[in-house]
């Protein structure tokens, strides 16, 4: 092993120890890039170098916990997707019961906001029956996501992603590019700290929707999340992974194909 690795591996005890963050759940090439960004951003080049920092600099230990939480997202993100997650509210609607959604982990709650949109936007599907739980284990960026206030950026199109509508007004009030969902949205979706790989099961779900957070994880960890969302799952409850993630070899007799090429199954 270089010296170079060695500092690397030194770096994430230290992160474990003093941070408490486990970053033996993560492959080496996310948490790689992750902190690589963040000593750009303070102009250190070596490992050992920003572990010094973070041992004197409390800020950057945020910035650095932060920076390593995985909060990418948007509205509707994968539109072809969520035009196929239609059919499936329209079905689980069709019940005289209430119909109960995961989103885990959400993020900043643009995924759980967009299930309640469409929900609300649909008119075949019955948005009085929908009950959404989102779940993450950042509790700062679930604070965010209660707020539900967005900002078109450089890198996001607040009115851009809201195009699967078709009218956003009715849930969002903008002000310039500031974006702001609405109580009727907000009143469809409840937000709870929940760690999905050492926390424990949920239970008598309808929908799993756990999107674009396998691509991060190590291998290892993937089958135990797969059992925590299998063990919460009503039987014949459909689950959802991202367009680019994979079903774990170990579990795919656990869940049947609806919708292959959008990633969408149903429990088996």
């Amino acid at each position: 092993m270089s010296t170079q690795d060695d500092s690397f591996e030194d770096l994430l005890e230290y992160i474990g120890r003093e941070l408490d963050f486990e970053s033996g759940f993560y492959n080496d090439s996310y948490l790689d890039r992750r902190i690589t960004a963040r000593m750009r951003r303070t102009d250190i080049d070596e490992y050992d170098d920003y572990q010094r920092l973070l041992a004197r600099d409390d800020e950057e230990k945020e910035a650095l916990l932060d920076s390593l939480s995985i909060n990418v997202t948007g509205f509707f993100r994968n539109p072809d997707a969520w035009e196929k997650l239609r059919p499936v509210l329209r079905e689980l609607t069709t019940d005289n019961r209430r119909v109960r959604i995961w989103s885990a982990p959400c993020a900043d709650g643009r995924e759980p906001y967009s299930l309640a949109m469409l929900a609300l936007d649909d008119p075949d599907i019955n948005d009085r029956r929908v009950e959404i739980t989102a779940t993450d284990i950042n509790a700062d960026i679930l604070e965010e996501a209660r707020e539900g206030v967005y900002e078109t950026s450089q890198t996001s199109d607040i009115a851009e992603e809201l195009e699967p509508l078709a009218d956003y007004e009715p849930y969002i009030d903008r002000d310039d590019d500031q974006f702001s969902v609405k109580d009727r949205v907000k009143d469809l979706v409840t937000f709870e700290q929940h760690d999905l790989i050492r926390g424990d099961e949920k239970s008598d779900f309808d929908l799993v929707l756990c999107r674009n957070l396998l691509i991060y994880i190590d291998s290892s960890f993937k089958v135990p999340i797969f059992e925590t969302i299998r063990g919460s799952l009503r039987e014949n409850g459909y689950l959802m992974i991202g367009m680019t993630e994979t079903l774990p070899t170990e579990c795919r007799d656990d869940f049947e194909p609806v919708y292959k090429q959008q990633r969408i199954y149903r429990r088996s």
